[in-house]
């Protein structure tokens, strides 16, 4: 009797000693798992980039940070940060920032091993960056209108750029800041090419007549329309069609004369403190799995991953008149910067 006893005791003495390093074990499971850490500037729309990083934490344990910018903003916040690069990975936004930041430096090389599975213009994003940026979706320039405003005004539906400095338009029209927005950019290089620059600017300068307000994001004027704050637009048809499904008086618009178009893309920062997690995600972020997130979150872009199923909402490319945009020239640094001065001092400070 008293051996088993004895017995029992040693026994409960392993079992609790076992627990114990268990217990050890299971934490330090989860400081390894706390010390994987990614931080992630977003420059898409925010229900899309929180459905990227919460399913990426929630697959892989590694605790992401994620901030929602324009692809303006990031590209300014990374040049801020040069010295002391406070993210890892910058994942959407408008291609030519993304160019512009790889010109200067400010972004990492890396040959993705999923990158023969990417379309042509992806591959060729980041031939063009030498490896410092990739190619992860492609969206059309447009705008969006309110049929049933315009029905109530008696106006007629506008079907190209020149429709939208006829004067019927005073104060009905949105688009975003170029200097911020990614989407507004490329509506100013679409422009400039469409027309040349000194007539793109004559252009923008009676557009700024018929302006609402200039917003901080390039989706904000297609939410307006959705929500009837604004009668006209201006942004990526994906936003349109995303506001159109809550708002079916929204119409989408390719215009007549030709419109540009993104390659949304992505980025490693150079100097960043958390490289290995930042190369791990971006592998991630160009699988099937990944692209197929962004649909479901109101994003109908089409997907650089020739496996990733195009949303049936998105644009069909076949239908809208793109023009040759020359990514090399508008992402340059140089072209960039003569621009937008050009832009604030001309349009959005000249009257």
């Amino acid at each position: 009797m008293r051996n088993r006893k004895k017995r029992s005791r040693i026994a409960s003495t392993l079992g609790l000693a076992a627990a114990a390093a268990l217990g050890l074990i299971g934490l330090a499971g989860q400081v390894q798992a706390a010390d994987r850490n990614l931080v992630m500037y977003c420059g898409v729309d925010e229900a899309w980039c929180r459905a990227m990083a919460t399913t990426y934490q929630k697959d892989t344990g590694v605790n992401v940070d994620m901030t929602r910018m324009s692809a303006g903003e990031i590209y300014a916040r990374l040049r801020a940060e040069k010295a002391n690069p406070q993210a890892d990975i910058w994942w959407g936004g408008t291609g030519d920032p993304h160019l512009q930041a790889a010109e200067e430096g400010l972004t990492e090389e890396y040959k993705s091993p999923v990158l023969p599975e990417l379309r042509d213009w992806a591959q060729k994003q980041a031939e063009r960056a030498k490896y410092r940026t990739v190619g992860i979706y492609l969206g059309a320039l447009g705008y969006g209108y309110n049929a049933d405003d315009l029905k109530q005004r008696d106006l007629k539906a506008p079907e190209c750029w020149a429709d939208l400095i006829k004067p019927e338009f005073e104060g009905e029209i949105e688009m975003a800041d170029p200097n911020s927005s990614g989407t507004a950019w490329t509506a100013l290089a679409t422009m400039v090419q469409l027309m040349g620059e000194d007539k793109a600017f004559d252009y923008f300068k009676q557009l700024n007549k018929n302006m609402a307000e200039y917003t901080k994001a390039g989706a904000a004027p297609a939410l307006a329309v959705g929500k009837g704050e604004t009668l006209i637009g201006i942004a990526f048809q994906h936003d349109v069609i995303n506001a159109a499904k809550q708002n079916p008086a929204v119409k989408v618009v390719s215009p007549c004369e030709g419109t540009g178009y993104e390659i949304g893309s992505m980025s490693i920062v150079k100097g960043a403190k958390n490289l290995d997690e930042a190369k791990k995600f971006y592998d991630w972020a160009l699988s099937v799995d990944a692209q197929k997130l962004a649909a479901p979150n109101g994003s109908y872009q089409i997907p650089s991953n020739t496996k990733t199923p195009v949303p049936p909402e998105a644009p069909d490319l076949s239908k809208i008149k793109l023009i040759d945009y020359d990514f090399a020239k508008y992402g340059s640094s140089e072209v960039r910067t003569k621009l937008l001065k050009r832009f604030t001092d001309e349009v959005r400070n000249g009257g």
